[in-house]
C-alpha cells in the first residue's frame, strides 16, 4: 500500500487564491453574499444596543410606551437577520455545490486525458478519493467558510469599535485576555495541523485498500485469504480512528479554553463595570450592553478556530486535487498534425505500420523493447510470439500511442505516431485483448460503446460476423440482455466475442489482437477463425499468438526474446530453422496440435 504524502503549508495563499478563482463564474452572488453577511454583522450589533437604550432610557424613567415602541424595533431586527441569513446561506450553499460540480468534471476530465503510466503508478482508490472525498471537503470552504470567516472578522472589528465608544477603559479591560486567548489559539493550531493530514491520509488509504480487495474478493476469497485481509483493513481502520480522537482530543480542549477565558472576561467586566457604575462613570444599560457584546465577541473567536478547521482540511484536500490536475499530460496530440494520414501509403504503397529503431523502457533504462524494427503491409497478417515479458503487448501500446517511445519512433500509415491526432489514430484500430473490459449496460451498449452514428443494425451484423448471437441463446434478450459491472453476468468467452464485435463494429483498418483467443473454448474458436479468415482478407492484422491455430495461418511470425526480433519467418520457415520459435512450439503449441501431453 502506497501512503499519500503530506505536502504544503497549514495555509498557502497559492493554493487559496487557486481556490477562489473557482468562485469567479459565481462573482456577482459571492459579492451579494458578502454585502449580506455585513449586513447581518451589522443588525447583530444592534441588538445589545437596543437593550442599553431600553434600561438607561425607559425602564429607568417608567417610560412603557418607548419601551414596547423599542421591543417591536428589537423584533423587526431580529427578523431583518433572519431573512438575511436565509438568504445569504441559501446562495453560498447553491455556489459551494456548483463549484464541487466544476471541480469533479475538471478532476474527471483531467484523469481521462492523464497517460496509463500515471495509471500504472497510482492506486485507483487514490483517484477515487481525489474526486469525491476531498472535494466534498473544499465544500464547506465555498459554501460558508470564505464568507463566514469575512463576517466574523467584520463581527469582530464591530464590536470592538462599539466597546471603544461606549467606554475605552472598560473595552482594554476585556481584552486583556486576548493575548492568552490567541497563544492557545495558536499551539491547537498547530497540533491540529498535523492531525488533521493524518486523518487525509488514512482516508485516502482505507479507499485504496477496499477498491483493490472488491476487485480482488474471487482471489481473496479463493486462497483463504479473509482473515489476513480483515486484519489488515483493521489495522488501517485503528490508525484512521486513533487520528480523528486525536483530533476530537484537541478539540475538547481548546473550546472549554475558550469558553473559560469567555467567562474570565466577563468577571472582569461585572467587576470593573461595578466599580464604575457606583462611581457614576457608567450606567446600567451601558454594563450589559458590554457583557451582551462581550458574548458576541468571544464567539467569533471561536467560530474562526472551527473555521481553522475547514481551513486546514480544505489546504490538505486542494494541494491533492492540484497535484493531480498539474500532473503533465505527456501523451496528447500535437498543435499541428499531419493533414491526411494514409495518403502516402494510399498511393504510393509502402508498410502500413513501421517501428524504426524503437527502444522502450516502463522505468527508467530497464528496457522491454531493445533496437525493435520490423514492417507491416496493408493487408499482411503478422503474428508476434515469445516469452512472458518479452514485449509482445507493449507493441500495442505503442502503436496506440498509450506510451511514446524513449527512441526511435512507430509510423502508422507512414506517419509517425506522435503527428496523429490521438483520437483519430485510435479510431483506426480494432483491439481485441485478453483481458476483456466490459461496462456496467447490454451487451449492444458494449458493443456501441455511445457512439450515435452506429446503426442498430451495424451492431447487429457485427456480432453475427462473430457468432455472437449463436452463444447468447441462454439470454433471454439477446444483444439487449444487461451486462454487470465488468461483464460478471457472462463467461469468459461470451465476453471475449463481444470484445470482437466491438473491435470490428466500427470497421477498422488495423486489427490488433492480444492473445485474443486465450479465454475461449475450442469450438467457440473455430468459429472465431472462421471469422477472421474474413476479417483478415485486405486488412492489416497485427496478433499476438496464444494458440497454434491463430498463428499458423500467419503471413509472417515476429518472434521476441528479451525485448529483441529474434527470429521472423512463416510458420515452417522457422520450424526449419530450429531457434527460439521451434523451442517454443515443442514447449507450447504441439501439445495443443496434437491434443497429447508431451
Amino acid at each position: 500500500m502506497i501512503e499519500e504524502v503530506a505536502l504544503g503549508k497549514v495555509y498557502d495563499g497559492r493554493l487559496m487564491r487557486r481556490l477562489l478563482s473557482y468562485l469567479t463564474p459565481y462573482g456577482a452572488v459571492v459579492v451579494l453574499s458578502l454585502t449580506l453577511v455585513i449586513m447581518i454583522s451589522a443588525l447583530k450589533l444592534v441588538g445589545p444596543m437596543l437593550v442599553k437604550v431600553a434600561i438607561d432610557e425607559f425602564i429607568a424613567n417608567d417610560d412603557v410606551l418607548g419601551l414596547y415602541r423599542l421591543s417591536w424595533i428589537y423584533i423587526g431586527v431580529l427578523i431583518g437577520q433572519f431573512g438575511v441569513s436565509y438568504l445569504q446561506i441559501y446562495m453560498m450553499n447553491m455556489v459551494g455545490q456548483r463549484v464541487m460540480a466544476d471541480m469533479r468534471l475538471e478532476i474527471f476530465t483531467h484523469l481521462q486525458r492523464l497517460q496509463l503510466a500515471f495509471s500504472d503508478r497510482n492506486p485507483i482508490g487514490r483517484m477515487v478519493t481525489r474526486v469525491t472525498t476531498d472535494v466534498e471537503t473544499l465544500n464547506e470552504l465555498f459554501s460558508s467558510g470564505v464568507v463566514t470567516i469575512f463576517g466574523d472578522v467584520f463581527m469582530l472589528l464591530g464590536i470592538m469599535a462599539v466597546l471603544l465608544y461606549l467606554d475605552w477603559r472598560l473595552a482594554i479591560v476585556t481584552f486583556a485576555v486576548l493575548p492568552v486567548l490567541f497563544g492557545v489559539t495558536l499551539i491547537f493550531k498547530r497540533r491540529v495541523r498535523v492531525v488533521y493530514r493524518q486523518v487525509r491520509t488514512r482516508v485516502a488509504m482505507l479507499n485504496a485498500f477496499i477498491q483493490e480487495n472488491i476487485i480482488g474478493m474471487r482471489v481473496v476469497q479463493l486462497f483463504g485469504q479473509e482473515r489476513r485481509k480483515l486484519n489488515q483493513y483493521s489495522e488501517l481502520n485503528q490508525k484512521h480512528t486513533d487520528a480523528n480522537l486525536e483530533s476530537i482530543l484537541h478539540y475538547s480542549i481548546f473550546y472549554p479554553v475558550v469558553e473559560i477565558l469567555s467567562a474570565i472576561a466577563i468577571a472582569l467586566i461585572i467587576w470593573y463595570g461595578g466599580g464604575q457604575i457606583l462611581l457614576g462613570t457608567l450606567t446600567l444599560g451601558g454594563l450589559v450592553a458590554f457583557i451582551q457584546y462581550s458574548e458576541k465577541f468571544f464567539r467569533p473567536i471561536s467560530d474562526l478556530s472551527e473555521k481553522f478547521n475547514v481551513l486546514q482540511g480544505a489546504m490538505a484536500s486542494s494541494e491533492r486535487i492540484f497535484s493531480l490536475l498539474d500532473t503533465k499530460v505527456t501523451i496528447q496530440s500535437p498543435q499541428k498534425v499531419v493533414p491526411d494520414p494514409f495518403l502516402k501509403v494510399d498511393r504510393e504503397g509502402g508498410p502500413v505500420i513501421r517501428f524504426k529503431d524503437v527502444w522502450f523502457a516502463y522505468d527508467d533504462e530497464k528496457w522491454v523493447l531493445r533496437d525493435v524494427n520490423f514492417s507491416v503491409n496493408h493487408g499482411e497478417t503478422v503474428a508476434i510470439v515469445g516469452h512472458t515479458g518479452s514485449g509482445k503487448s507493449t507493441l500495442m501500446s505503442l502503436l496506440a500511442r498509450f506510451y511514446d517511445t524513449q527512441h526511435g519512433q512507430v509510423e502508422v500509415g507512414g506517419v509517425d505516431v506522435r503527428q496523429w491526432n490521438l483520437k483519430e489514430l485510435r479510431k483506426q484500430f480494432g483491439v481485441v485483448l485478453q483481458d476483456v473490459y466490459l461496462f456496467s449496460g447490454t451487451i449492444a451498449s458494449n458493443i456501441r460503446l455511445g457512439d450515435e452514428d452506429l446503426a442498430d443494425e451495424q451492431v447487429v451484423a457485427s456480432a453475427r460476423s462473430v457468432n455472437l448471437e449463436n452463444r447468447l441463446s441462454n439470454l433471454r434478450k439477446g444483444l439487449d440482455a444487461p451486462v454487470l459491472e465488468r461483464g460478471s453476468s457472462l463467461s469468459l468467452g461470451q465476453r471475449q466475442l463481444v470484445s470482437f464485435a466491438r473491435a470490428l463494429v466500427r470497421d477498422p483498418k488495423i486489427l490488433l489482437l492480444d492473445e485474443a483467443t486465450s479465454n475461449i473454448d475450442t469450438d467457440t474458436e473455430l468459429l472465431i477463425q472462421e471469422a477472421l479468415e474474413k476479417l483478415f482478407t485486405n486488412r492489416t492484422s497485427i496478433v499476438i499468438a496464444h494458440r497454434l491455430s491463430t498463428i499458423q495461418k500467419a503471413d509472417r511470425i515476429l518472434v521476441l526474446h528479451k525485448g529483441s526480433i529474434r527470429e521472423f519467418g512463416t510458420h515452417q520457415e522457422l520450424l526449419a530453422t530450429r531457434g527460439v520459435y521451434y523451442k517454443l512450439y515443442q514447449l507450447q503449441y504441439k501439445e495443443q496440435e496434437f491434443g497429447v501431453p508431451l
